[in-house]
C-alpha cells in the first residue's frame, strides 16, 4: 500500500543531491519512496504513552587528573606555532 511520489518530486531532490538518475532509475525510487511515506502513516497508528519517561543523570561528576603537558602535547605535532597545533588554512 505505498503512496503516489510524482516522478518529479524525485527529480527535484535528485537535483538537488547533485545525483544523475535515469528513468527506470526515478521510478524505482518513486515507488520506494512512496513505500517509505506509507510506513510513517502507519506511525500514526500507534498509541501515545500517557506517562512521562523517567529521567536520570547519566552524567559523572568531572574529575581533576593529570594530563600530558605542553610540550608532550606537541611533541609528534608536525607543525606547530607559539606552543599551538597549526592545522591547515580553512577559507
Amino acid at each position: 500500500m505505498s503512496e503516489s511520489v510524482d516522478p518529479e518530486e524525485v527529480r527535484h531532490v535528485a537535483d538537488l543531491a547533485r545525483v544523475a538518475l535515469d528513468d527506470d532509475e526515478v521510478a524505482r525510487f518513486a515507488e520506494q519512496f512512496g513505500d517509505i511515506l506509507a510506513y510513517f502513516d502507519a506511525l500514526d497508528e500507534v498509541p501515545e504513552v500517557d506517562r512521562e519517561a523517567d529521567l536520570t543523570n547519566v552524567m559523572r561528576t568531572d574529575e581533576v587528573r593529570d594530563s600530558l603537558s605542553q610540550e608532550a602535547a606537541l611533541e609528534n605535532a608536525s607543525e606547530r606555532v607559539d606552543g599551538y597545533f597549526k592545522g591547515p588554512r580553512v577559507s
